[in-house]
C-alpha cells in the first residue's frame, strides 16, 4: 500500500466512528481533521468531498460489522449456535453502543443521499441473507421445522434487531436484551 493510500485508509477510519455517532450531516471538517490531526488541504488531497468520505466510512463500518458477524456465525456449528452466536454480537459488541452503521446511514440518507441509500441497501440485503443462509442450512440438515417460511423470518429477525439497536441506544440496553432473546425464543419454536 502506497503512502497516500495509507492516508486515505487513516482518514477513513478515524472519521468512521464519528461519522456513524454524530452523523454525515452531524459531522464537520472540523471534527474530521480533529480526529486526523490533518488539515483541510491534507484531507481534500485524498477526497473530493466530505460526501466521499462519508460514504469510504460506511464502506468501512460495513465491512468491519460483516467480518465480526461471519466470524461469529462460522464459531457455530447448528443453526441455533450461528444465530445465537450472531445475535450475541450485537448485544455484546461495545461497538454497537454507537448504533450499526446499517440504521445510522440508513436513517439518515433515506430522502436525501440516493447513492448511499442504495450501499445502505446493499448491507440490508446482506444481513438478511446472512440470517436466511443460517435458517436454510438448518432446515436443509433438518435442525428446523420445514413450516419455518426462512425468508419471512430473516426479513423478521433483521427488522428486530435493528429496532433492537435503536431501542439500547435510546432507551437503554435492556429493551435490546428483550428484543434479542424474544427474537432466540421465537427461533426454538421452530427446533427440530
Amino acid at each position: 500500500m502506497s503512502k497516500a493510500e495509507r492516508t486515505r485508509q487513516f482518514i477513513i477510519e478515524a472519521a468512521a466512528p464519528i461519522i456513524n455517532k454524530k452523523g454525515m450531516a452531524g459531522t464537520s471538517m472540523s471534527d474530521i481533521m480533529e480526529a486526523t490531526k490533518l488539515a483541510k488541504g491534507g484531507i481534500y488531497g485524498n477526497f473530493e468531498s466530505k460526501e466521499e468520505i462519508c460514504m469510504e466510512a460506511f464502506l468501512f463500518l460495513r465491512s468491519q460489522l460483516a467480518s465480526k458477524l461471519d466470524l461469529a456465525v462460522a464459531q457455530g456449528k447448528s443453526a441455533q449456535e450461528k444465530l445465537f452466536n450472531l445475535l450475541d454480537v450485537y448485544k455484546n459488541d461495545q461497538c454497537m453502543m454507537e448504533g450499526c452503521p446499517i440504521l445510522n446511514f440508513g436513517t439518515e440518507a433515506d430522502d436525501t443521499n440516493p447513492l448511499m441509500k442504495e450501499h445502505v441497501k446493499k448491507a440490508a440485503f446482506s444481513a438478511q441473507k446472512r440470517y436466511l443462509t443460517i435458517l436454510e442450512e438448518g432446515i436443509k440438515n433438518k435442525e428446523l421445522s420445514a413450516y419455518l417460511n426462512a425468508a419471512e423470518f430473516s426479513v423478521k429477525i433483521f427488522a428486530l434487531v435493528e429496532g433492537a439497536i435503536l431501542c439500547g441506544k435510546i432507551v437503554g440496553t435492556q429493551q435490546m436484551d428483550l428484543v434479542l432473546e424474544s427474537i432466540k425464543n421465537d427461533f426454538k419454536r421452530y427446533v427440530i
